[in-house]
């Protein structure tokens, strides 16, 4: 007990001498903008310069009674407006200051035809009073609601599907950062942060609602969103980054409140430097800005296959979380025994290499600011094309995780935020030992810096350690210098050196990558490489391979045909992979892949590979019980199709097969990813399958990977789901069912029911384990 509260006050200390230290950037941040603090034109009778307001990057602020004005290029400067009392959330915009303040419209198309004005109308609207901003929308619409896209209404479910619109707000004005909030006329809450101009985390929730309605002509959605919510600069005058998203999925046109390029994709709703600007916003006087959320759970545990059986154990515990603004934009979090038992069961995946697998982080703590520890261009999520051999030199699921089990976290401490240009990161975490996951007590502390460069760029530093490493054998530290350059509308280049230091472990322990990335709509040209030593050791990060270096070059068509009624556009894309070892002697792999894909207007996709791979094994490789591969090298070719249906479709999903050679035999897979049965908005069948056989010279085998979600929504703020997994390799059926209420926002009940079953050689499953979990928090603020 002594030294669990010793470990408590240590981390009060560090996160206090962290706000301390940063004390007097803030207060440089006080004294200067973000950008410049010269003289805009925010109003007749308001000078930036005297209240330190950066410089308006756009059209001059229209002047009231108007609310908005237009550059050369088309890029909005929108006028907030106060309002004396709050608005009444119900999708009527029937209050009077409707009709007193005009409309924002004009949207422009990024698809199918880039730069015309959209097809549908919108109109938005944004206001605020002491402690809200409020965001309206009128979206006109020529078609009957019957043909309207609506069968999502999940938190952070697949919103972008529907028919829909979203704002951004790059509260800091860095043209880099910003918020994201979506929903649709079935009034669903969709919340993100973005980092970089793309790096988003969309499990970030917030405190925020919204109301939908019908009228005759189309739909209506009204958003409050708290200031506490949101992190910007200080209190008074404000000037933000602004945009709208309209998605009319029947039509599948997508446009926006500015120009945005097409060959942005719909990535271009991250584009924070393709934004208006939004101004005569006030944002209320610092107050406490202190958020506590206790929580209490109970659970009972069955655990047969443990060291120590189990059987209807039962636990109970409390903690608490705690977060304390040290201003609008520097955030200090805290929490004690913290619980991650209502977190979501993981998804299993078929692996068919030597290599690891990446699960995404699903545990709140770990979400707030995750994309300031991004580091060397390492994406939060997988992307089509993307390179998943990037180390991550930071993962958060390192901590509280070992050998697949929970391992009990004491306490820790974070700070996230910006101060002036940079970005700050820095967590500190102890975790308790866990005899049955052979896990030992260990401190994790981490430490980011960014500054922001140039008109979109960063480089940054990061650094981790370990107090114990997974060998128990003193303790392990990584560190390493980024770059992130964003270069006229298409061109970037990144790149990172780290180095890690283990003991035992002193030679080739470090990597380096440099990317150079042209993304035009019609072309692209991607050429990178990547080295990764053999003694690259980053144990607070995943690093999906080790000593190998990677070049690799890709080129790509992509014409649009405007006149085809039924394709919109085509893709030709031809991929090469050079792998070695790490110094270069060793030739490891060999990759060729050419690709074609039709991206139709309805929003179906189809897509065609041929893959031909040389691949160098240098150990023996277990790629399935009783199925050794001997070392050496192998060549293998296979052809690949897949055809996305789109969400308008009662079931979507994407269906793919592949046939070819494989490690000197054959194979042929099929699967079912992403599917989806919309019975309706409140109901949904999720089903998955992954098919492989294959058939070797060692020997042959089947795998078999079956899932199921079922989703139930009441209401957006309420869910049933249930998942159940059958994974025939590892003769395993795994089943959960989870209940989750927002009873008032931010405070919830969850009710988590899970069991493992053996399907070995048995009939009827055996039961491994089971538990039932009970929790329930509140959040208090300040």
């Amino acid at each position: 007990m002594f030294l669990r509260k010793n470990f408590i006050y240590q981390i009060c200390a560090f996160v206090l001498m962290i706000g301390l230290s940063t004390n007097e950037i803030i207060g440089q941040e006080a004294e200067n903008s973000v950008l410049s603090s010269k003289e805009s034109d925010l109003s007749s009778t308001i000078n930036n310069q005297t209240l330190n307001l950066p410089i308006i990057d756009g059209a001059q602020a229209p002047l009231a009674p108007e609310v908005v004005t237009r550059d050369e290029t088309g890029r909005v400067t929108m006028r907030a407006t106060r309002i004396e009392k709050p608005l009444e959330l119900d999708g009527r915009l029937d209050e009077a200051i409707y009709q007193i303040v005009p409309g924002v419209s004009d949207f422009i198309q990024q698809e199918p035809r880039e730069g015309q004005p959209a097809t549908e109308q919108t109109e938005v609207w944004i206001f605020f009073d002491d402690e809200n901003l409020y965001v309206a929308a009128r979206c006109w619409d020529s078609s009957n609601p019957d043909r309207w896209v609506v069968n999502e209404l999940q938190r952070d479910g697949e919103v972008t599907a529907n028919e829909n619109i979203s704002i951004q707000l790059d509260t800091f004005y860095d043209r880099r950062n910003g918020f994201y909030f979506q929903t649709s006329p079935a009034s669903p809450l969709r919340d993100q942060l973005f980092t970089d101009e793309g790096n988003r985390n969309d499990s970030w929730n917030t405190i925020w609602d919204v109301r939908s309605g019908q009228f005759d002509g189309g739909w209506i959605t009204e958003l409050v969103i708290p200031f506490k919510s949101l992190r910007y600069p200080g209190s008074g005058p404000q000037i933000w980054g602004v945009s709208f998203r309209r998605v009319v999925k029947w039509k599948n046109e997508v446009s926006h409140l500015n120009p945005v390029p097409a060959s942005y994709d719909m990535q271009g709703v991250f584009r924070a430097s393709t934004f208006g600007t939004l101004v005569g916003l006030e944002t209320p006087s610092q107050s406490m800005n202190l958020e506590i959320k206790p929580y209490v759970t109970a659970s009972t545990t069955t655990d047969r296959s443990s060291t120590i059986p189990l059987s209807n154990d039962f636990s109970s515990a409390g903690g608490f979380d705690l977060k304390y603004g040290l201003s609008r934009s520097l955030t200090a979090d805290f929490t004690y025994n913290t619980d991650f038992s209502q977190v979501e069961e993981d998804v299993q995946q078929v692996n068919l290499t030597r290599f690891g697998l990446l699960f995404p982080e699903k545990r709140e703590f770990f979400l707030e600011g995750q994309g300031i520890f991004l580091f060397g261009g390492a994406p939060l999520r997988s992307q089509w094309g993307s390179n998943n051999d990037v180390p991550i030199l930071f993962f958060s699921r390192r901590i509280g995780l070992h050998e697949n089990q929970s391992v009990p976290v004491v306490a820790g401490g974070r700070l996230t935020g910006k101060a002036g240009g940079f970005s700050i990161g820095a967590i500190s975490i102890r975790t308790n030992d866990k005899p049955s996951a052979n896990a030992v007590a260990t401190n994790f502390n981490i430490l980011r810096l960014k500054r922001d460069v140039f008109r979109r760029s960063n480089i940054g530093i990061l650094a981790t350690h370990r107090s114990r490493t997974i060998a128990n054998n003193g303790s392990n530290l990584a560190f390493g210098i980024d770059a992130n350059l964003q270069f006229f509308q298409n061109l970037a280049i990144t790149s990172y050196y780290a180095k890690t230091q283990t003991p035992g472990l002193r030679n080739d322990s470090s990597s380096y990558r440099g990317l150079f990335n042209y993304s035009a709509d019609r072309y692209g040209l991607q050429f990178e490489r990547i080295m990764v030593g053999e003694n690259f050791n980053p144990e607070v990060g995943f690093a999906r391979r080790t000593n190998f270096q990677r070049d690799s070059l890709q080129l790509r068509f992509s014409p649009r045909l405007p006149s085809s009624l039924l394709i919109r556009k085509l893709y030709w894309q031809a991929n090469f992979d050079y792998i070695t070892n790490a110094s270069g002697k060793v030739l490891e792999n060999k990759n060729i892949k050419g690709s074609f894909r039709i991206d139709f207007n309805n929003s179906d996709q189809w897509n065609f590979d041929y893959n031909r791979i040389f691949e160098y094994l240098p150990e023996e490789f277990t790629i399935s019980a009783n199925v050794p591969l001997p070392s050496g090298a192998y060549r293998y070719q296979f052809i690949a199709t897949s055809y996305n249906f789109g969400r308008h479709r009662m079931l979507s999903g994407r269906v793919s097969a592949n046939k070819g050679s494989f490690y000197g035999g054959h194979r042929t897979s099929a699967s079912i990813s992403g599917g989806q049965m919309s019975f309706s908005r409140h109901f949904s069948l999720e089903p998955s399958v992954t098919l492989n056989w294959i058939d070797l010279p060692q020997g042959n085998f089947q795998n078999r990977l079956l899932t199921l979600r079922t989703v139930i929504m009441p209401s957006p703020r309420m869910i049933i789901n249930s998942l159940v997994q059958y994974n025939k390799s590892r003769h395993s059926l795994n089943s959960s069912i989870r209940f989750r209420w927002e009873y008032t926002p931010g405070s919830e009940l969850f009710i988590v029911y899970s069991e493992g079953r053996d399907t070995f050689e048995t009939r009827i499953p055996e039961l491994s384990n089971k538990s039932v979990v009970i929790k329930i928090n509140r959040l208090f603020r300040f």
